[in-house]
């Protein structure tokens, strides 16, 4: 958690690039990243330098190269060293500005010749602060935040990634942090997991299982294979929008993950013959409402479902993407679980019938405002390709610890926010953060969750009756609403009283009259 002290400085930043004339936050967020980027180099430089020395070793990995980079326009040289974060931030304003805008960012776009997944996204990397002195403000601000400390770096960028959203554009790049912990929870990383989201954006998704498994599985880190699994093979986003690609990469960094498979892909256009049946494990929440032309749309996913609406087409993706036994947990617009199309009720009929599918979980409909009002669910299902489907789970999410109007206000203390608060909540503060419920009666959806009412928050149906409704998967087609019993007296009970109301009315007259 930042302290406010550091989002204080964050802030500050934020408004020294405002007051300079970069008022498009992605445009903000993206050139702090450059900067976050290039003084990540020079501490990996350092580091290696460090071990060298203390082992005697060549270095490892050298970033920065002895010797000169190439020629000033006055003929001087500009060695590699000239490029280093630790020399930049003690430059003059003007010299840092030309050292930035001529060789740091030219550097940065050929190290995409490495042939790292972060290095590939720097191909495109502009430099677009106008001035040396904001540079140079930026710079000297920037020098002043600790990110030492792994877990300072990602909630650094996480907080700035709110920001996106804040600022009142682009916000539909970020799912809320505590839905994504959710879905997270609920599917229960592995440390063999090989996770895929192929509408990565910022890589929250990715970034929560990373950190689920840091918490719960302290000890994949000390087995090297698992280690190396977890830096290099586990975790893969995919997004056609290279802005979003670099944040996405650089949050997944600064989250401790090296060498996380951050790449250029049109998820619905291409062929996926290279990694169907790959993941075990797809968190996503994909765009909704688009429609794509039959033509640009992948033939191997119109081969699963004929269809022109990307919410579809993106079930289908998982459904491809997915090896046997791998699960998936996907946020859908409402309309996948009861749309009375064709292609809406196969998509259906194939989490039932062909795969398991396992639960619904309701989203309240301001969970993504202010930007959208569109009410929302959680699909979570396992790929079998042999069906085994018994019962679907269903949750119905009434509150998620925030008020659901645009305003988006907490309604509940941070110890006591999100689907694992810190402190106990009471039932008051369960009907404003249904979300540890959620979780708790997970744990039990193949027992005693089955044995709930229809008029519970949360209960079981049956595949054959989902069957039964044309695979409907709605939730308030089975709800069952209770309600209250009108109470009913006896009419010469009530007559009597209205009997015994006009004789008091009346006394009550004659004792005014007598006064006046």
């Amino acid at each position: 958690m930042l302290t406010g002290e550091l989002r204080s400085k964050i802030d500050a930043i934020w408004n020294a690039f405002w007051a300079g004339g970069i008022a498009n936050p992605i445009e903000v967020i993206e050139q702090i990243t450059y900067l976050l980027f290039i003084r990540g180099l020079d501490e990996l430089q350092t580091r290696e330098e460090n071990k060298a020395a203390m082992t005697r070793k060549p270095m490892g990995r050298v970033i920065f190269p002895a010797g000169v980079y190439r020629k000033d326009r006055d003929g001087s040289d500009v060695t590699y060293d000239e490029l280093r974060w630790s020399r930049l931030k003690n430059a003059e304003p003007a010299r840092m500005f030309t050292l930035m805008a001529d060789f740091v960012f030219p550097f940065l776009r050929e190290m995409a010749e490495e042939g790292t997944a972060h290095a590939e996204h720097m191909k495109g990397a502009r430099f677009t602060i106008p001035t040396p002195g904001l540079l140079t403000k930026v710079v000297d601000m920037l020098a002043e935040i600790p990110l030492e400390d792994r877990d300072t770096k990602g909630d650094l960028y996480e907080y700035m990634l709110a920001k996106i959203a804040t600022a009142g554009q682009n916000g539909q790049f970020r799912t809320p942090r505590h839905i994504i912990r959710l879905m997270v929870e609920l599917t229960a990383p592995t440390p063999k997991d090989v996770i895929c989201d192929p509408a990565s954006g910022t890589c929250g998704f990715l970034v929560a299982a990373g950190e689920y498994l840091r918490e719960h599985h302290k000890a994949l880190f000390r087995d090297a294979a698992l280690n190396r699994h977890f830096h290099e093979g586990m975790f893969h986003g995919y997004d056609f929008d290279q802005t979003m690609l670099r944040i996405g990469s650089m949050n997944m960094q600064l989250h401790g993950v090296d060498g996380a498979d951050i790449r250029y892909r049109d998820s619905l256009a291409t062929g996926h013959a290279d990694d169907a049946d790959k993941y075990s494990l797809i968190l996503a929440n994909p765009p909704f409402a688009g429609s794509l032309d039959y033509e640009t749309t992948s033939a191997d996913l119109l081969a699963i479902v004929k269809t022109k609406k990307t919410e579809l087409l993106f079930m289908a993706l998982f459904l491809k993407l997915l090896k046997p036994g791998g699960r998936a947990a996907v946020i859908v617009p409402d309309g996948v679980l009861f749309g009375s199309s064709t292609a809406h009720k196969a998509i259906r009929r194939m989490l039932v019938n062909d795969h398991k599918l396992d639960a619904i979980v309701k989203l309240p409909s301001g969970v993504f405002r202010p930007y959208a009002g569109v009410s929302t669910a959680i699909v979570f299902f396992t790929k079998t390709n042999s069906g085994g489907t018994d019962h679907v789970w269903f949750y119905d999410v009434q509150a998620d610890g925030m008020s659901l109007d645009d305003k988006r206000q907490m309604l509940v203390a941070d110890d006591k926010f999100g689907p694992v608060p810190k402190a106990a909540l009471s039932t008051e503060e369960h009907a404003r953060n249904n979300l540890p419920d959620v979780v708790t009666r997970w744990a039990q959806h193949t027992g005693a969750e089955r044995e709930n009412p229809r008029t519970a928050q949360s209960f079981c149906v049956s595949a054959a009756e989902i069957a039964a409704a044309d695979y409907d998967l709605s939730l308030n087609r089975y709800k069952e609403v209770v309600h209250e019993a009108a109470e009913h007296r006896p009419p010469k009970e009530i007559i009597a009283e209205l009997l015994a109301l006009e004789e008091e009315i009346a006394a009550g007259l004659k004792e005014l009259e007598a006064m006046l």
